[in-house]
């Protein structure tokens, strides 16, 4: 459970990485690549603050 909680961040970056894909391939919504830019700025700021202070 720890270790899910240490890369939660990881993984909201590699989600916002997937909208990115999602509009490059099929959908262009400026609205996904706001979520986009949301989903990693919120990842790696969530990286950097739990990896801080769980250990």
């Amino acid at each position: 459970m720890k270790s899910l909680i240490k890369y939660s961040g990881a993984i909201v970056v590699l989600l916002g990485i997937l909208c990115l894909i999602i509009y490059h391939f099929s959908v262009h919504a400026n609205g996904l690549l706001v979520l986009a830019l949301v989903l990693e700025v919120v990842g790696i700021l969530g990286y950097i603050i739990v990896n801080r202070y769980v250990d």
